[in-house]
């Protein structure tokens, strides 16, 4: 008989459900619920994240993304240490082995056919999201964002999908600099959460942290960029996080810290888009965004283009990889385009000129980047006409594209200050249109 410290015991699940019943019903329900403080931490945070897991709910990468995230990891060095450690003892007792990344993403799970073919019903299958962000508390994704080893029962799930499972799960570190690498879970039935799970998870990952120091002092190891997860925000860990900039008024780039990648029109276009449409957008919308003529535009073409812009992201920072089906991006990407508009939004003029430094992506001619590049000038120029001050005027003309605006220029001669040196200029240039 299991017993009643554990996860799956009868108490802890009807108090699990009871918690169920009461979500949705206002902002202090919470008080009654009476689960394991690492279960209430988490439903807390899903609660946060709901209309964002509901809107991108089990979503699986594309075989061609989980083959670049499985190369990029540095845990495929390892899945020997996890196979001759766990995987015959989880086979017997009918559970699976599943490793994740960083950022909950599973890249390999491994067990008995009939138990994986029912696990495809709630989408635990490699290329899935298992992040809390994704499908709220499950022992993977919690384990990453707590830091330590963590045990989900059933009704403790915060999807209902899961309920007829269990989980434990250990994150594993680099022995070197300590960056987290991922996660290892097992997954199944009650077994999962038996009092000898996370000891045998805890024993395979030490192993596998010991195989990797070993791999790190003898071989050359990729040095990718990983991410940490620290309380319910993602942390980059040591790499700030990537901005996408396309309002330089010349090309388009990736910024990482001091690590740059200089983007193709196409691949800046894509990763633009996308950035804007964080839904997803179809193979048909992005052929409508990106040509001016979409009918005879091809959509192995865009295919094409998103395998090579997949394996360029994936060299520069494997959190940023776009998925498929639909076509978006796996986290939000800065973008300082869309940072202007936030900038305007809030009230800072400043802030905005300090974003702003040219039209979005000038030499692109998609018609979903042209809207884009009028939209954010249009809000920028009509944020500097009605509440701009002398100084943040004068920096708006320097912009070429306010080169001879009669309206600009008008508005900033009535709010210069009447012995302002720049008044002569202003009204020269007034004369000369």
């Amino acid at each position: 008989m299991m017993s009643l410290i554990t996860p799956a015991a009868m108490a802890l699940q009807r108090h699990a459900l009871a918690a169920h019943e009461t979500l949705g019903g206002g902002p202090d329900n919470h008080v009654a619920w009476q689960l394991r403080d690492v279960v209430r931490e988490s439903w807390m945070r899903s609660l946060e994240y709901k209309e964002i897991a509901a809107s991108n709910a089990h979503t699986v990468l594309s075989d061609d993304a989980l083959h670049e995230l499985r190369s990029a990891s540095p845990l495929r060095l390892v899945l020997p240490v996890f196979d001759r450690l766990l995987l015959d003892t989880t086979r017997d007792a009918g559970l699976l082995l599943a490793i994740g990344d960083p950022t909950g993403r599973l890249l390999w799970v491994k067990g008995e056919s009939q138990v994986l073919r029912a696990a495809e019903a709630m989408a635990f299958v490699p290329g899935s999201d298992w992040s809390e962000r994704a499908v709220g508390t499950s022992a993977p994704g919690t384990a990453l964002v707590t830091g330590r080893g963590v045990q989900v029962s059933g009704a403790e799930h915060f999807d209902s999908i899961a309920h007829h499972w269990s989980c434990s799960a250990v994150p594993i570190r680099s022995p070197d600099s300590g960056e987290l690498l991922g996660v290892v879970d097992l997954t199944g039935g009650e077994a999962a959460v038996g009092g000898y799970s996370l000891a045998l998870l805890k024993a395979a990952v030490a192993a596998a942290e010991s195989e990797l120091r070993w791999h790190e002092d003898h071989l050359e190891v990729p040095r990718k960029t990983f991410v940490g997860v620290s309380g319910d925000k993602r942390v980059p860990t040591p790499s700030s996080t990537p901005i996408l900039a396309v309002t330089t008024g010349v090309g388009a780039e990736l910024r990482r810290g001091e690590a740059t990648l200089e983007l193709g029109t196409r691949h800046a276009e894509l990763l633009v888009l996308l950035s804007w449409h964080p839904r997803g957008l179809t193979g048909e919308e992005l052929v409508e965004l990106l040509h001016i003529n979409p009918d005879a535009a091809d959509l192995g073409t865009l295919r094409a283009e998103f395998v090579r812009l997949r394996k360029a992201m994936a060299d520069f920072d494997p959190r940023i990889v776009p998925l498929s089906r639909p076509y978006r991006l796996p986290q939000p990407l800065l973008c300082d385009a869309r940072e202007v508009l936030r900038a305007i939004e809030s009230g800072q003029l400043d802030v905005a000129l300090d974003h702003y430094a040219g039209p979005v992506l000038v030499r692109s001619m998609a018609p979903g980047i042209e809207s884009i590049r009028e939209q954010v000038f249009a809000a920028l120029r009509q944020a500097m006409l009605q509440d701009g001050n002398d100084a943040q005027l004068l920096r708006f003309m320097e912009l070429p594209e306010v080169q001879g605006d009669e309206e600009v220029l008008t508005t900033t001669l009535q709010v210069l200050p009447a012995k302002s040196p720049h008044r002569a200029l202003i009204v020269a240039a007034l004369e000369g249109l």
